[in-house]
């Protein structure tokens, strides 16, 4: 897997580095994502894809599967501050709405 982020400081090579890099960075709470909201571990709110604050972005494309393909997300919690991350697949056996609610996150920013 190749890694791309829309921001500068390097480009990780694997899922794993990219959240070693953003746990290094402060992103130690974990997101999940429900329907049409995003929820935060550490308050137990949930938010809107427009509520959310994405800070970074991390994707990672298979060499040879479509299936390979995931995003990272750093993220802020608008009610707790806190940072953590959000783990999705991305390839075509994604659920339809997950990618859709992922990429309202994205466009959101």
């Amino acid at each position: 897997m190749s890694g791309t982020s829309a921001f500068p400081g390097g480009h990780p090579e694997t899922v794993s580095a990219a959240l070693a890099q953003l746990a290094a960075e402060g992103y130690t709470a974990d997101f999940s994502s429900r329907a049409s909201d995003l929820h935060c571990q550490t308050c137990g709110k949930g938010h809107t894809a427009e509520g959310a604050q994405v800070q970074k972005i991390y994707r990672f494309e298979g060499a040879s599967d479509p299936d390979d393909q995931a995003i990272v997300l750093g993220l802020r919690c608008p009610e707790c501050g806190a940072k953590g991350v959000l783990v999705s697949g991305y390839g075509p056996s994604t659920d339809a709405g997950e990618i859709a609610f992922i990429l309202s996150l994205v466009d959101g920013r």
